[in-house]
């Protein structure tokens, strides 16, 4: 279903109740990694005028998940105060977005990665114009996807793929030539859940 854009939707989701994501979700019979999971943020980020929500594909010489698509953020570093913060300092160092041109909305629960991190989304506003300066030794291109593509959850489908052995189920909502796949997909897909809610 095609939603016109509104800022009201994304305040909409974050009152909908509803709990964490993870990689598991089509994976029951996949073992989660053993041990605490890492703290990390990414900031889904819509331009405040038409919702078009900013994204990455990652640099290929990087060294864990080379030319995904992602949303800007990372792991919390000892400086930062929390998942927020994390996901505030990389969208700056990653893309040049700084929180300055942010409004903050608020988070959805963590979503935890087959890799062993909990990631919290974070919903901002770009407030005014926005051009992406892409960190090249981290990203390989910043692009927008169309607020009606990311909020449908009808684009999203399952596929899979062998991964260390294992058959692997995950979300995908391929875009033109962007595969939108894996936990970026599955925290998008949440959103859009929500949205539809």
């Amino acid at each position: 279903m095609i939603r016109p854009w509104s800022p009201d939707l994304l305040d909409k989701a974050l009152s909908v109740t509803a709990g964490p994501t993870s990689d598991f979700d089509l994976n029951p019979d996949a073992p989660p990694p053993q041990g605490s999971l890492r703290p990390a943020g990414v900031l889904a980020a819509f331009d405040a005028r038409n919702g078009r929500l900013i994204l990455t594909q990652r640099a290929a010489t990087m060294r864990h998940h080379p030319g995904q698509i992602a949303l800007p953020g990372g792991k919390v570093d000892p400086g930062d105060a929390d998942a927020v913060a994390a996901a505030l300092r990389e969208a700056d160092e990653e893309i040049g977005l700084s929180a300055a041109q942010l409004r903050i909305l608020g988070t959805l629960p963590p979503h935890r990665t087959v890799t062993g991190f909990a990631v919290t989304p974070v919903l901002a506003l770009i407030d005014g114009d926005f051009t992406p300066r892409p960190e090249p030794g981290e990203v390989a291109e910043a692009f927008w996807l169309p607020f009606a593509h990311v909020t449908d959850p009808a684009r999203y489908r399952v596929e899979g793929r062998y991964w260390r052995g294992q058959w692997r189920a995950y979300h995908a909502a391929p875009f033109g030539p962007y595969y939108l796949w894996g936990a970026t997909a599955r925290i998008l897909y949440a959103l859009a859940r929500r949205i539809a809610a």
